[in-house]
């Protein structure tokens, strides 16, 4: 197979508009092609009808789901502003596609379309592109799909299309292992995948109780596939029913609908206050804007991004360990979620350059990780050892290590400022807020005694000035100050073209000055620029790049930035709903208590604690409450969710351990 490796881009030329994402073989789909229609060889099975698969998917999912009827009935102000499909086999993406155009078509422009597709071995790039090509009607959406078809590990994947409107979310996994993480109500179901026959593991009684629980009054269902066992299963786990002549040569077909009792909830008014405009606030305001909400941005400040997001420059990359952590997974699915927003939003080459980021073994514990994370992500990190580092990186480095192709540099403040421009964002600079106050239709916001603004939401992303909130002085964070040197180029410097990292980082020329940085002071407030940081930089260059002469940067006329990040114990920020802890402390539950049991402050969430991480955090972390906010589905799975639940600490601390570990399993 032709494996697509991203493209680094020189600093002096214009960056590709189109970043390819990557795919990993270990878990790709092992085909044929019969009569240029792809044949699975683990299942023994086609991947749509001989027939026409583009007219089965219509008959079958998008008719007998009713879904044109259903989008077309939608109101504009329609309270619920979502729709949700899962797919239980995503395969060529056909499905996916088709539903994406009738959505188009149909669907009120300011409803939202949640598509959720598990997918046990995924296409390559190659093999998804020459199955989608026998539809050129449907070139436009998969030429899109193809530009963002993510780089597929075993983990979840979010993709939005047409400004958030079409969201993907693509589950690489059994469905007996992705289904049970998965915890939102589902509209329609595409039982797909190949036939019970072949795939009989997929097509259990469990399947159909996971479907009745993610069911609501109006949920419905339809699948290719008549087999008994199939019907009785679904009747068992209270649906009804119905029979329709099949597609092609199949005989007959099911669909039908939920019969239980369980409605969606209710929506609340659209409005909410962001706190905070750095990366972690401005990603949050985007995220509910995008969603039809009016925001409300307050920063402290007369500019956004004025404190640790006010770097000229941060680096865009994934900090991986390899396995199946919270850690690794967060880098891994955050990095890749800020790729695809950086697909959709307007940035200039001044501000953003994805010239690849080169990490170096500089010790054996870095030796350690960073081989591990090679063999776990062959496709997606090139082991330098196979390199010309030299050509690659511009300059002569000490170690071997790992480089990233689709990592990169960015402008935090550019972002931030880019992703502020939606016309449902209101900016209300040079305002402190220092009370919180709930009421009986959502929350308000006070300076001294007057109130500034009140919504029903209200999303807490300032930093560790969060703890200065009496609801949200629980969400434990620690201050650590962090001094860059700007460097000034000087002979040969700007021949850099990568980032290279070690203990630190050493960035390409921008507008003159290569960023060197950071210096990791803990509970350390102080902002001022000191010789002796700029010191200690210069010290960590060596590892970067030893034969760099540092000694012709002379401390006492070196420029730098101070700023104080906000960081956590576990190194995993802060992203959710919060706890009434006052109540949970008056009356502690039972260690075994349930997550519904315990008494939550309606409408408040948090979105801190992202460290040096806030590039590739603060946007999936945005995109996780957003979800809590709006009833959509979560981009991760419900343990990630949990491990970055902002009252965490708080449980621990008092003995609830067990429940802090599952707080959002339910």
């Amino acid at each position: 197979m032709s494996v697509q490796i991203g493209i680094r881009h020189d600093y002096r030329h214009k960056r590709k508009k189109s970043i390819k994402l990557l795919t990993m073989q270990p878990h790709q789909a092992n085909l044929e092609w019969h009569n240029h229609q792809p044949y699975s060889l683990d299942y023994g099975d086609v991947y749509f009808s001989t027939d026409s698969g583009l007219d089965e998917t219509h008959y079958v999912f998008l008719a007998h789901n009713q879904l044109q009827s259903r989008w077309k009935s939608l109101a504009e102000s329609s309270s619920q502003g979502h729709f949700t499909i899962f797919e239980t086999g995503f395969g060529t993406g056909l499905n996916f596609l088709c539903a994406w155009k009738l959505w188009r078509e149909t669907a009120p422009k300011s409803a939202r379309l949640h598509f959720v597709s598990t997918e046990k071995t995924p296409l390559s790039i190659h093999d998804l592109q020459k199955a989608l090509s026998a539809w050129p009607e449907l070139k436009h959406f998969t030429d899109k799909l193809l530009s963002q078809y993510p780089f597929i590990s075993k983990s979840w994947h979010r993709i939005l299309f047409d400004d958030g409107r079409v969201t993907l979310t693509l589950l690489v996994g059994d469905i007996n292992v992705t289904l049970p993480k998965f915890k939102n109500l589902v509209d329609a179901w595409f039982l797909d995948g190949f036939s019970p026959a072949k795939n009989p593991d997929m097509w259990q009684a469990s399947l159909f109780e996971e479907m009745a629980k993610h069911a609501h009054s109006e949920t419905t269902f339809a699948t290719f596939t008549s087999a008994g066992d199939i019907r009785r299963g679904l009747r068992d786990a209270g649906f009804q029913v119905s029979k329709a002549p099949g597609f092609g040569k199949k005989r007959e077909m099911l669909f039908g609908q939920y019969q239980g009792a369980c409605d969606q909830p209710a929506a609340d008014a659209k409005s909410v206050i962001v706190i905070g405009g750095g990366l972690s606030g401005a990603t949050s305001a985007e995220a509910m804007a995008r969603r039809g909400y009016q925001v409300t941005l307050i920063e402290r400040h007369p500019k956004l991004a004025q404190e640790a997001s006010g770097n000229p420059l941060g680096v865009l990359y994934p900090r991986l360990t390899g396995g199946e952590t919270p850690l690794n997974t967060l880098a891994l699915q955050g990095f890749l979620y800020t790729l695809g927003m950086l697909e959709n939003i307007k940035i200039d080459d001044e501000n953003y350059q994805p010239c690849g980021v080169l990490q170096l073994a500089f010790n054996d514990r870095e030796h350690k990780r960073i081989t591990s994370v090679i063999n776990e992500y062959p496709e997606l990190v090139q082991s330098t050892s196979k390199l010309n580092t030299l050509a690659l990186s511009g300059i002569d480095v000490a170690h071997d290590g790992m480089f990233i192709p689709q990592a990169g540099w960015l402008n935090p403040a550019a972002f931030c400022e880019a992703l502020t421009q939606h016309s449902n964002i209101k900016k209300q600079t040079n305002t402190e807020v220092l009370t919180l106050k709930k009421t009986a239709e959502g929350w308000q916001v006070l300076s001294q005694n007057e109130v500034l603004c009140e919504a029903t939401n209200l999303i807490i992303a300032n930093a560790t000035d969060a703890q200065q909130f009496q609801q949200t002085r629980h969400c434990e964070m620690q201050a650590v100050r962090g001094q860059i040197s700007l460097l000034p180029t000087i002979g040969d410097s700007d021949t850099l073209k990568t980032v290279i990292c070690a203990d630190g980082y050493l960035s390409p020329a921008r507008q003159g000055y290569h960023c060197l940085g950071a210096t990791f002071s803990p509970n350390d407030h102080n902002i001022d620029i000191r010789e002796t940081d700029h010191e200690s930089n210069l010290n960590m260059l060596k590892s970067l790049a030893p034969n760099w002469n540092q000694d012709r940067y002379k401390v006492n006329t070196l420029k730098g930035r101070a700023a104080i990040r906000a960081t956590t114990s576990d190194y995993l920020p802060l992203a959710g709903a919060v706890l009434d802890i006052a109540q949970l402390q008056d009356k502690p539950p039972r260690y075994n208590a349930s997550p519904e049991s315990l008494t939550w402050l309606k409408g408040l969430y948090i979105n801190a604690g992202h460290g040096a991480k806030g590039l590739v955090n603060a946007p999936i972390c945005a995109e996780i409450i957003a979800g809590l906010i709006c009833n959509e589905p979560a981009p991760v799975e419900c343990s990630l969710l949990s491990a970055l639940d902002p009252n965490r600490f708080a449980l621990r601390a008092l003995g609830l351990k067990r429940l802090a570990q599952t707080i959002q399993s339910n």
